[in-house]
């Protein structure tokens, strides 16, 4: 039997997660403050629980539900435009957060029949601000705070990210920011990583400000990936724009990499151009493998372009392949 469902319908919609299954909901405000509210309840819950709200969201199409089915054909509903919401939940046990999920509105939530304190009246703000302040627990709850942070549609995310950019952050928790800035941040987002490719000094971070682009919805994000692939200086950057724009497609992009192919002077950046070409959407990049194949005169780069024309399993390859056999 399908457990018992409870509606929040006397909240505003915005305000919480549509449908929770297996949930004993308590709802209070948090208009007197969310940092005061969220450590009473903290304080005062040492079982297992979750402690939850809505914040308007960055409408990234990041936001998913880990839907658990017995198969791909079962009906449901799907959105076609990101939720404008984010549901921020905190689970929490012996007083403490252990974990924080960030989820659609749209999503059907399991509570597991354990308390959930539904906050409304929350401000964006005093959100990300209690979220920055769980980081000192990364050991317990990695960089979750801060991915709940990048959700958030409010500028003051933006300001708390770049802190978490700086040079005297930990790698990892800089190269996950950078991730964000792609995906999540929109404009403000890219000029970060453009700052970042021009001028920070750790080369990972370089590379994953670069394929981060591959992300952004910029229109100047193409116009940087190419200008990388085909004049930086330094080979690994132009190889991390070349997997960036291998998934991207249109005719730009088949031009750079041709270019590339023809004319960049590593061999190794070549045959990441040749590998980009078959990731390419729909087979845009097959003619020009079959091409280079042709061609080219660099022996290593005509290898890995048959080779790549082989496993592509696409028709004109075939095509060519039994053209070839014939003569």
């Amino acid at each position: 039997m399908r457990p018992a469902i409870w509606l929040l319908a006397a909240l505003p919609l915005a305000a919480q997660p549509k449908l929770l299954i297996n949930a004993q909901v308590d709802t209070r405000s948090a208009a007197t403050g969310l940092e005061s509210q969220f450590r009473a309840l903290l304080t005062t819950q040492p079982q297992p629980a979750w402690i939850g709200y809505s914040v308007p969201s960055a409408r990234g199409y990041n936001l998913g539900c880990d839907y658990v089915r017995d198969g791909f054909n079962q009906p449901g509903v799907v959105h076609l435009e990101p939720p404008d919401h984010a549901v921020i939940l905190f689970r929490v046990d012996a007083n403490a957060v252990n974990r924080i999920r960030t989820l659609s509105p749209d999503c059907e939530i399991d509570a597991g029949n354990v308390p959930v304190h539904w906050l409304t009246d929350v401000q964006p703000a005093q959100s990300i601000a209690l979220l920055v302040s769980l980081m000192p627990q990364r050991d317990r709850l990695g960089e979750s705070p801060l991915g709940a942070v990048a959700q958030h549609g409010d500028p003051a995310a933006d300001q708390a990210l770049e802190r978490f950019l700086g040079t005297d952050q930990p790698e990892s928790v800089r190269l996950r920011v950078v991730s964000w800035m792609g995906s999540s941040r929109g404009r403000h987002g890219f000029d970060v990583l453009k700052k970042l490719i021009a001028a920070d000094p750790d080369e990972k971070v370089r590379e994953r400000a670069i394929n981060s682009l591959s992300n952004s919805r910029e229109p100047e994000a193409l116009d940087l990936m190419i200008s990388i692939a085909r004049g930086d200086s330094n080979p690994r950057m132009r190889e991390q724009a070349i997997s960036a724009l291998g998934r991207k497609g249109g005719p730009q992009v088949v031009s750079t990499l041709s270019k590339v192919i023809e004319s960049d002077s590593d061999n190794q950046v070549k045959r990441r151009a040749v590998s980009a070409l078959n990731q390419l959407p729909d087979g845009e990049g097959v003619p020009l493998l079959i091409q280079t194949v042709k061609t080219t005169q660099n022996a290593e780069v005509r290898k890995q372009a048959m080779s790549t024309l082989g496993n592509s399993r696409d028709p004109r390859a075939v095509a060519f392949f039994e053209e070839v056999l014939k003569k």
